[in-house]
């Protein structure tokens, strides 16, 4: 699951720099979380940054956003590949052009 934050953050700004992802950014009234960027740390640390630095704990799981580990696996290695600038993969390069 990608995690989510909710109308209780006090935009304290602790979350943000937190993010291997980038995922994290100010929403119009709180901050928000990319779901597509939420790799819940994985890949980069046992454990989300930003639930471990949150000080009134308003990050849960999203529900709405179920992925397993291994989902968030390949979420990371291809958020590592775009920030290398590595080309999509074939699959992805012919559903692009369709």
């Amino acid at each position: 699951m990608a995690l989510t934050i909710t109308d209780q953050c006090i935009n304290c700004d602790v979350c943000e720099p937190e993010c291997p992802n980038d995922a994290i950014s100010m929403g119009s009234e709180y901050y928000v979380i990319d779901p597509d960027r939420c790799t819940e740390c994985v890949g980069h640390f046992p454990e989300p940054q930003c639930v471990q630095v949150c000080p009134v704990e308003c990050i849960p799981l999203n529900p709405d956003r179920i992925e397993t580990r291994e989902q968030l696996q390949r979420k990371f290695h291809a958020l590592m590949a775009e920030k290398r600038g590595d080309p999509p993969p074939p699959a992805a390069q012919s559903a692009e052009a369709d």
